[in-house]
């Protein structure tokens, strides 16, 4: 059961984490902590009740910039894979530069989080080449992932093209990559070839 909009403009952040236990999924939870999630905090929150919980809260909480807060608090709280996934589905797009966005990126504990964000949010921003280009250029592995993923949401929305040198960054990279981030590799040339 959703909070009521007054609930929500007096304390965001704690009317939806209330909503976050309301929506909590044991069995989910229990699947995602065998799987290896590191947060310590997991309700098991699927991703639609999530999009139900911060529309209502976007709803209660008004102004831009208290929703940018309230994000940002969220998106802190580490330990809450919840706090992770909600965050980018509330900070308004317009108001996250790509240096914030940046600063985000620096510690992306998971696959699940990094897609989300840039889903939700970063391919949406002004300067989201510029954050994918940066991300993409760093040595760590979650950096490069969350960089390969927004590059993919920025293809299938036609907000970046494929071109000859970008083909050729992705297969240099696609040689050398394992795991998950070989995987995204392969759906982005992939994406580069249905273009």
């Amino acid at each position: 059961m959703m909070n009521s909009t007054q609930d929500t403009h007096d304390n965001p952040t704690r009317a939806i984490r209330r909503d976050f236990f309301a929506y909590r999924n044991g069995i989910v939870a229990d699947k995602l902590r065998s799987a290896g999630d590191p947060h310590t905090i997991i309700m098991g929150c699927l991703l639609a009740d999530l999009m139900a919980i911060t529309d209502n809260a976007r709803n209660g909480i008004g102004s831009d910039d208290r929703l940018a807060a309230t994000a940002q608090e969220l998106w802190n709280d580490t330990n809450s894979r919840e706090c992770r996934l909600a965050a980018p589905m509330l900070f308004p797009p317009e108001l996250m530069s790509a240096e914030l966005a940046l600063d985000w990126c620096q510690n992306i504990e998971t696959t699940e989080v990094a897609d989300n964000l840039c889903h939700k949010l970063l391919k949406h921003i002004t300067g989201s080449q510029q954050v994918m280009n940066q991300l993409i250029s760093r040595d760590e592995v979650m950096a490069k992932y969350t960089g390969y993923r927004l590059m993919q949401g920025l293809l299938v929305t036609g907000k970046l093209q494929a071109t000859p040198a970008l083909q050729a960054t992705v297969s240099a990279e696609a040689a050398q990559a394992q795991g998950n981030l070989a995987k995204l590799l392969s759906d982005v040339q992939q994406t580069m070839m249905d273009d």
